[in-house]
């Protein structure tokens, strides 16, 4: 069975679904599961462990989309100016796939959304420097757990920018700052070693 968790957003805006047992997965068996696009895709990661992460974002989006939406057919994928996924058969329903080492996400919602999921790794200073402001910067390093910290803003931003579907802009330190009609969901796995953040606009 395709293990995962559910995971509803408040007033009902979306449903997150999240597989955080990656080593549970057949490769074999899951790349049969999936479109033939999204094989090609997954094989072009050259490590197992993220052809399966591959595959089980997708495997996320079929089974949310069963259960949300009673759509039973795999999804084909279109992609938008900025390269933002749509489903081509359903516009209406909106989705967005992330994975990390840990595990693979998926939301789907009824209104534009964005998810990015991290690994919680060593803190890097320079990296804090370049990409959060300075009042992140002081969070980060007033809290208990910086490397916690600075991952849950990066995924906040990360999400954001999947939200609109634009890639890394020039702002990064500052994009935060301009989100007064902007909802996150963060969550934090600490015991395996993840962080979450889905972005709507309300």
């Amino acid at each position: 069975m395709f293990s995962h968790l559910t995971i509803r957003l408040p007033e009902n805006a979306g449903v997150v679904y999240l597989n955080d047992h990656i080593e549970e997965l057949h490769l074999e068996e899951a790349l049969k599961a999936v479109s033939p696009q999204r094989r090609n895709q997954a094989l072009n990661y050259r490590l197992e462990r993220d052809r399966k992460l591959s595959a089980a974002a997708y495997m996320l989006l079929c089974v949310a989309l069963r259960e949300e939406f009673g759509v039973t057919e795999l999804p084909q994928f279109g992609y938008g100016a900025n390269g933002k996924p749509f489903i081509t058969s359903h516009p209406a329903i909106h989705f967005n796939l992330s994975h990390c080492d840990e595990a693979a996400v998926c939301v789907v919602s009824r209104q534009p959304v964005g998810v990015d999921i991290e690994s919680i790794s060593r803190y890097d200073t320079e990296l804090c420097f370049s990409t959060m402001s300075v009042r992140e910067q002081n969070l980060i390093a007033q809290s208990p757990e910086p490397a916690v910290a600075f991952i849950r803003l990066w995924t906040m931003k990360e999400s954001l920018l999947k939200l609109s579907g634009e890639g890394l802009r020039d702002d990064l330190a500052t994009i935060l700052e301009q989100t007064d009609n902007i909802r996150f969901t963060t969550q934090t796995n600490a015991t395996r070693g993840y962080i979450y953040s889905v972005c709507q606009k309300l």
